[in-house]
């Protein structure tokens, strides 16, 4: 950065502290900053909200006065349209927020209408999924800002994005008591909430992005964006340049030497096996409080992705938990406390979670190994087995025709050929994404006009039936889904 740009950041650092600290008011600010400059970029309020924080200007102070920020740069931020190849990121971002803007736009038209409370659950069912745009944001993008340096957007946006989900979940609240004023009410502050973010995110976010984050680490966002999964939008394709990569990371694991282990000799490729097929999810942060490694298991309770890889644990929580993972690793790191568990019921499931202080042999401090599992099926076990009972379905189709079989066993999940696809969904609202994993003519059912349509009219078997399978191979891999969810 040459002396004239970084005159530029510091003094638009000096007008953005006396604002934020209360020393000058808005309209005095915006015509300082209109006097001065006569265009200011993106990447330039970046530098100069990261230069507050070198001067210790905490992120609450600049945080409450965000809402202020666009105004103060009125007319002078430069903004371009953002022409992007539909395998970006950032244009993947672009088009869930058009699919959430088309959905607001219904819920202007539903709030003219006689207040039917099913036609607003199915809107408010598709905002929900919004979530998952939050959680690639905050495992993808933030993490690539911050390897740059620049974390201060990354937690003022993850704010925002909190405020989003607590108002999603107080609205849906209210609807689901029947409580009409109450939602409304609620709903209007989801929508000012929500708009204010997508004008931040398109105006100022995605542009900043463009800016710091290299074509190559964009392609490697690509890649962790799958992991995590989309709202309201159908997977992106790839990048061109992807197979090459799954090529070398092919090679590279190939021709991996036997590394010695505490017991024993593995290849990497055994290693990298092993961790994936551990019934629980591990993640692994060294002595300087940075991300290390997480198990890539199909039993993952939260998303993950390689965009967390030497991010510090700090920032991969939002701020009202912050203050908890601080204090856990102080006192494991003085070596007060070894082990620390929580557990917590959410979405139907019993998750279990344990952090374990990592030492060495000479009781030295190495970081911190977090163990997380699904134990619903756990804390449903009662008595003693002591044999093995499962069989092949096949074998057991075979004995259940010959009468060997004296009743057949119930499916634990209630999934029968005649059951509603809208009564499953309802119960399990995971398996509407995972549908379209089994067949791509089930792509259809997150459209929630086509879903609502067929909801409480589809049984299972014509839903095989349009998929092209049997429905006893659909109920199976409902099954097995729901027996790792």
């Amino acid at each position: 950065m040459s002396d004239v740009e970084n005159t530029k950041i510091f003094r638009l650092a000096d007008i953005l502290e006396s604002f934020v600290t209360g020393q000058t008011q808005l309209e005095e600010t915006q015509a300082a900053v209109k006097s001065e400059f006569d265009e200011v970029s993106v990447d330039e309020v970046a530098l100069a909200e990261q230069e507050l924080k070198k001067r210790n200007i905490e992120d609450d102070v600049v945080y409450n006065s965000i809402e202020s920020f666009l105004v103060i740069f009125e007319n002078v931020l430069q903004t371009s349209d953002l022409e992007l190849e539909d395998w970006h990121p950032v244009r993947t971002y672009q088009r869930e927020n058009e699919a959430v803007k088309q959905i607001l736009k219904k819920g202007d038209e539903l709030s003219r209408e006689k207040f039917i409370p099913n036609q607003w659950a199915e809107l408010m069912e598709a905002l929900k999924q919004y979530e998952v745009h939050f959680s690639r944001k905050q495992n993808q993008l933030y993490p690539a800002f911050e390897k740059q340096g620049f974390d201060r957007p990354s937690k003022i946006m993850w704010t925002l994005d909190d405020k989003v989900s607590v108002s999603l979940r107080r609205t849906a609240g209210a609807l689901k008591d029947r409580n009409e004023s109450l939602f409304f009410k609620y709903y209007d502050e989801l929508v000012r909430l929500l708009k204010d973010l997508l004008e931040k995110e398109d105006i100022v976010l995605f542009p900043t992005a463009l800016e710091m984050i290299s074509p190559e680490e964009f392609l490697l966002m690509r890649e962790g964006d799958d992991e995590i999964g989309y709202c309201l939008i159908d997977t992106p394709p790839r990048s061109p340049a992807s197979d090459q990569l799954d090529k070398l990371d092919g090679q590279m694991e190939k021709e991996a030497e036997e590394l010695d282990v505490r017991q024993g000799k593995l290849t990497l490729q055994q290693i990298n096996l092993i961790f994936r097929h551990l019934p629980v999810d591990l993640s692994f942060v060294d002595e300087n409080e940075l991300v290390r490694f997480y198990s890539d298991s199909k039993h993952r309770v939260f998303p993950r992705s390689p965009g967390v890889i030497g991010r510090d644990v700090k920032n991969c929580h939002p701020r009202e938990s912050v203050h908890t993972v601080e204090q856990i690793i102080e006192e494991f790191r003085a070596g007060q406390q070894d082990e620390a568990e929580f557990w917590m019921e959410m979405g139907g499931k019993f998750v279990y979670i344990l952090y374990t202080a990592v030492r060495d042999d000479e009781g030295k401090f190495c970081g911190v190994l977090e163990m997380m599992q699904d134990a619903t099926h756990i804390r449903s076990l009662e008595g003693s087995q002591r044999l093995l009972t499962w069989k092949k379905s096949d074998e057991a189709t075979e004995e259940a025709a010959s009468g060997g079989i004296e009743a057949a066993v119930p499916n634990p999940y209630g999934f029968t050929p005649d059951i509603v696809i809208g009564e499953v969904i309802k119960k399990y609202p995971g398996l509407r994404s995972y549908l379209t994993e089994i067949s791509p003519k089930y792509k259809k059912m997150q459209n929630p006009i086509a879903f609502k349509a067929m909801s409480n009219i589809a049984t299972l078997e014509m839903i095989a039936q349009r998929g092209d399978i049997s429905v006893d191979d659909l109920i199976e891999k409902l099954t097995k889904w729901a027996d790792t969810h």
